[in-house]
């Protein structure tokens, strides 16, 4: 019975009979084969009658979850993108595709690797689009793509210095403007595809000022887009991503909206975010950011403005059940990596695209739950060694069984 329920677990959805007569629509989201070290893990577990945990792996394994695409020739890319939108079609479901290749992507830290430059690049995501086709499907473009930018001076920055990340490799006259090159490349050739909704890197509310990324997003194209996409990789919880999803959205049309003599055109410094008028880390004052917006965009648009005609969200709930990691007080000073494999978490709100929010078009689980983010040691740089779990993390998409664990104990809503 166990094994009957395991494999039940990890199949994909049944396609329809053949003699149906018609092919119904998609409108349930697309599970990818799991994870070989889910498999293993579960094989293990189910040798050594942990059949509870056995089930529970099974379960998220066979939760619809984001196909990733990382490398490759132009041409490998297509077939890969081909073989994923084939199964996708024998299951009547919607594949979320994240094209992940940008060059210097993750600033070459524990996600490197991506395209060797912007030719090289755009070619890369003719190769992932052709791929798709005519067929039904999200696209996440490149996580951390507007989050990490190369020699990139924000717009809140008053010194005008430029961010962290600085590749000595690259220019810093033209990096930054390269990025959002590359990024309107991949909008132009994605959003061109009949029946593909496409979203941009939002970052998440932990991260950006709702200015900040409104900024980007539009440098980068999203007026073409069908959004952005927030919190992926990350555990800020499902409500937070929700408020900021309707910031930025507003923020957006408030930036490029002619009203009232376009004095504010360009100027999404203006915008309210969870840093101001409201405090970041207290969550019971981030009213008075709505309240910002309903003065200065709901109640102020000319002509009226809601959520029906601004931009909108996915959000990525495959890791944000139990919210954000804190280190422990008494920690050593330094980087304690807070999304880097934090310990305690658990899997968020299952997929689906009716969220009850008009300003989010779906969660999904876009990071593959069980996967590491990395060989994090935190504020122990040269050790080896995760200091908060005592031992080493596997590197970064490798299968990582006790967080995988953790994720399925500490699911919530349960599983």
């Amino acid at each position: 019975m166990v094994a009957l329920s395991l494999g039940l677990a990890l199949g994909t959805a049944a396609p329809a009979s053949a003699h149906d007569g018609h092919q119904p629509p998609a409108t349930r989201l697309f599970t990818p084969p799991p994870d070989k070290g889910a498999v293993k893990q579960i094989t293990q577990l189910a040798k050594a009658h942990q059949w509870s945990d056995a089930l529970a792996l099974a379960t998220m394994a066979a939760t619809p979850q984001a196909v990733w695409f990382t490398e490759g020739t132009p041409a490998e890319v297509k077939r890969s993108v081909q073989k994923t939108m084939r199964q996708a079609r024998l299951t009547h479901t919607i594949p979320v595709l994240v094209a992940y290749n940008l060059p210097f992507r993750d600033c070459s830290q524990y996600s490197a690797g991506g395209a060797a430059d912007t030719a090289s690049y755009l070619a890369w995501i003719d190769g992932f689009a052709a791929g798709i086709g005519s067929s039904k499907a999200i696209v996440l473009v490149e996580p951390d793509g507007l989050g990490i930018i190369p020699w990139y001076v924000p717009i809140t920055d008053p010194k005008h210095l430029p961010e962290w990340c600085q590749p000595a490799s690259l220019d810093p006259a033209t990096a930054a403007a390269d990025r959002f090159t590359q990024l309107n490349g991949a909008v132009d050739r994605l959003t061109a595809l009949p029946d593909t909704k496409v979203y941009l890197d939002g970052t998440h509310s932990g991260w950006l000022g709702s200015g900040d990324i409104a900024d980007r997003l539009h440098k980068a194209g999203v007026e073409k887009t069908d959004g952005f996409f927030l919190n992926v990789s990350n555990y800020e919880t499902s409500e937070r991503q929700a408020k900021y999803a309707s910031w930025i959205s507003q923020c957006l049309w408030y930036g490029t909206n002619p009203a009232e003599g376009g004095w504010r055109l360009g100027h999404f410094d203006y915008c309210g975010s969870q840093y101001y008028p409201a405090t970041a880390s207290d969550f019971s004052t981030w009213g008075l950011t709505d309240q910002w917006y309903l003065d200065n965009v709901t109640n102020a648009a000319n002509p009226p403005s809601g959520p029906e005609v601004l931009k909108h969200a996915v959000v990525d709930t495959s890791r944000n059940g139990q919210g954000p990691w804190t280190a422990p007080a008494g920690s050593p000073s330094g980087d304690p990596q807070v999304w880097c494999n934090p310990p305690g978490r658990g899997l968020g709100l299952k997929p689906t695209l009716n969220t009850g929010n008009p300003y989010v078009d779906a969660y999904l689980w876009v990071k593959i739950p069980g996967e590491s983010d990395g060989q994090c040691t935190r504020w122990a740089p040269d050790g080896g060694i995760d200091p908060v779990r005592g031992y080493a993390d596997p590197a970064a998409g490798d299968w990582f069984p006790q967080m995988a664990l953790e994720l399925v104990h500490n699911a919530n809503p349960s599983l």
